[in-house]
């Protein structure tokens, strides 16, 4: 059977970083919400039932937390393309995307969020 491509999802991991040009936001910690969805070929991985065969989602994971809470951002942008870059960076890898929240950062919204994604 020849199986379509794989997607990996790590929904709604979140975290605290320092996001924002306003002075509390430089001061203080904020939460984000990071969604990423990986897309790669398991064929390999799905015939031998091996980890070496396939994307390492704990790995990618930790490298996420890393950069998050170890930096800080002026923009939702460079975040969400730092966070995109990590995701993409294996060459198994087809396409990715990266949605960041950023919750209560208007008074009468949930939260605002930016997608970036590429194709590889």
């Amino acid at each position: 059977m020849k199986l379509d491509l794989a997607t990996i999802r790590i929904k709604n991991l979140r975290l605290r970083t320092y996001i924002g040009i306003n002075e509390d936001e430089i001061q203080n910690r904020q939460d984000v919400v990071v969604n990423v969805k990986i897309q790669y070929s398991a064929d390999q991985a799905t015939d031998s039932d091996n980890m070496d065969d396939a994307l390492n989602y704990r790995t990618i994971t930790k490298r996420i937390i890393e950069l998050v809470e170890n930096n800080r951002f002026s923009l939702l942008e460079k975040l969400t393309a730092d966070v995109l870059n990590i995701a993409a960076e294996h060459p198994w890898v087809k396409f990715a995307e990266v949605e960041i929240d950023k919750p209560h950062a208007l008074r009468f919204a949930d939260s605002v969020s930016l997608c970036l994604s590429c194709v590889k």
